[in-house]
């Protein structure tokens, strides 16, 4: 959806407040238009009378919790991590007053690049580009998990102290409060989570959500492809090493006939990297102790059924709209399978 009215952004309140709180930022009129396939917070491209781009941000319509779409710490963040190895648009503008579009957003500048989500996407490239694409994935992420937060402003910005710990406590309450059948193998993957949480290495930043389509490629480049990472409302302070075995996950549900629609078909591709290669191409770059990734690999399983029986237990008491919802609760008991599986390795 595209022009000067789009839901969730008056773009007419927008200029106002651009106009009068950074002069000079827009010029004139804005017209835009919201991007397509978020499932969470909102993204928009909005450009002025000169014809210049800028991205808007606001959390999704209707009633959210606030920290799980924190505009601020988005804005935080990526402002922490200017001028790092990790590439991060420009955050312009920030605004917590909900008068402006009935929600705290910011704007950020437009980073070049595509978000490539699909096995023929990637196999358009070759599989040379493909795997010169994924090594600067994995180059990108053991950067961020090298940077201390302390020295860029982060210090604050999670609790790293029982992180790990924490996270097993969460997923079981996110069971608890969707339980509507028997899942023995969420209750054996839980205590053994439990019972084996390794020790933490030191604090790091944690993204969240990291996986290709949640970046911007340049694959035209030589060097470095990956212009930006985007999507950081789930990021914190903790222990890195979930954020290399979700995207492990990730791409293990990618690479199955029956999940990769879902998630992403790209681990399909001719030259992406196999889990081992990929674990191989982030250690080469990182010195975090991978010796328990099995463990972290069991609790992203973990974190990935939950999401998915919640989606499940909704389903089941008719709160869900639209097709596709009903296959959810398929893949929990296989992906506690995962889990497990993973914990003995």
């Amino acid at each position: 959806m595209s022009g000067t009215k789009l839901p969730g952004a008056n773009l007419e309140h927008l200029a106002t407040w651009l106009h009068d709180e950074h002069p000079g930022l827009v010029e004139g009129d804005l017209t835009g238009v919201l991007i397509p396939g978020g499932k969470s917070n909102l993204t928009y491209i909005v450009t002025d009378a000169a014809g210049r781009e800028v991205v808007l941000r606001r959390p999704p319509l209707g009633h959210v919790l606030a920290t799980a779409h924190d505009m601020g710490r988005e804005a935080r963040v990526m402002g922490a991590l200017a001028g790092s190895a990790v590439p991060v648009p420009q955050v312009l503008a920030t605004c917590t007053d909900d008068s402006v579009l009935g929600a705290p957003f910011y704007v950020m500048s437009k980073a070049s690049g595509t978000a490539y989500r699909t096995r023929a996407e990637l196999e358009a490239l070759g599989p040379e580009r493909t795997g010169a694409i994924i090594d600067a994935m994995m180059t990108v992420l053991a950067d961020l998990h090298s940077i201390n937060p302390g020295p860029v402003g982060l210090a604050d910005f999670g609790r790293a102290d029982g992180f790990l710990a924490r996270q097993v406590g969460r997923w079981r309450k996110q069971f608890e409060a969707s339980r509507s059948r028997d899942l023995p193998g969420e209750t054996a993957l839980f205590e053994a989570l439990a019972d084996r949480v390794p020790d933490q290495g030191p604090a790091g930043i944690v993204h969240g959500d990291y996986r290709l389509d949640n970046l911007l490629v340049d694959s035209t480049v030589d060097g470095d492809p990956i212009t930006a990472v985007l999507d950081w409302e789930m990021s914190t302070i903790g222990d890195p090493l979930t954020d290399l075995a979700l995207l492990l996950v990730y791409s293990d549900l990618g690479r199955h006939p029956a999940w990769g629609d879902a998630v992403t078909t790209a681990p399909q591709a001719a030259g992406y990297p196999s889990n081992d290669q990929l674990v191989e191409r982030y250690a080469a770059g990182s010195d975090r102790d991978l010796a328990h990734l099995g463990w972290y690999v069991g609790l992203a399983n973990y974190k990935l059924a939950g999401v998915m029986e919640g989606i499940h237990y909704r389903f089941v008491q008719g709160q869900t709209v639209g097709a596709g919802f009903e296959h959810a609760g398929a893949g929990v008991e296989s992906m506690l399978a995962n889990g497990l599986a993973a914990l003995g390795r």
